[in-house]
């Protein structure tokens, strides 16, 4: 039997794609708009989802007329968002399968999170430190998604040209954090839709990725084949 090419490593975003928290972070947001008597809508989804607390807080604070300010903001919102994830963190179906098939096959794999720190503790403590080998939150970078430092920072950790690695992500920001990083990046969306484009693979659902399919993205880069091939 032919064993499946390996990834190199495999770099997984948090909400979202490991588990389901976008939907909480919505309800977050949408709360501390509505305390200042204004209703999300569609229009406000790029700036939301997939997006870090400042960057959320910086745009409440420019929609809504006479705003606390965006430290505040960002203040109420990390509570809210830290609230519901105490109690309501959910592995995403076929998170945990992927996870354990990486771990027997000795894949590293890291955790990129734009989530504050304290989000990200708390979500590992649930569904488990030992799944990763490194793990980054939003404060371990001086930029955090949609800019690249996050998923260079987890390839350097591990030693690695980000262009043999595999991003998993979930929303258009951490896609382009990933790609613009150089990594192969299989798309997985949650709520918003991500476009096709070049080493941005599409899938309804983890239940459907395997060793196979993640070792099959970085080879589809032509600079990335064996010269004796």
């Amino acid at each position: 039997m032919t064993l499946p090419t390996l990834p190199s490593a495999v770099l997984f975003d948090m909400d979202g794609t490991l588990v389901d928290t976008e939907h909480l972070w919505w309800q977050a947001t949408a709360e501390v708009a509505a305390e200042l008597g204004y209703q999300l809508g569609e229009s406000d989804l790029p700036e939301v989802l997939g997006q870090a607390v400042e960057h959320t807080a910086a745009h409440l604070d420019r929609v809504v007329p006479g705003s606390p300010g965006a430290g505040e903001l960002a203040d109420r919102l990390g509570e809210l968002f830290l609230s519901r994830v105490a109690t309501q963190v959910v592995p995403r179906p076929g998170a945990l399968d992927l996870l354990n098939a990486l771990r027997d096959a000795a894949v590293p794999t890291a955790l990129v999170s734009a989530s504050p720190r304290e989000v990200v503790d708390l979500v590992l403590g649930t569904l488990g430190r030992e799944w990763f080998t490194v793990t980054l939150a939003a404060e371990d970078t001086a930029r955090t998604k949609p800019e690249p430092d996050p998923y260079l920072a987890a390839a350097a950790r591990l030693g690695l040209d980000p262009a043999v690695c595999v991003a998993v992500e979930d929303t258009p920001t951490g896609v382009a954090s990933a790609h613009a990083a150089g990594c192969a990046v299989l798309a997985v969306p949650s709520t918003v839709p991500i476009a096709a484009a070049p080493r941005v693979t599409l899938l309804d659902s983890l239940v459907h990725a395997d060793l196979a399919l993640l070792g099959s993205l970085t080879l589809a880069d032509p600079t990335l084949a064996d010269p004796a091939e």
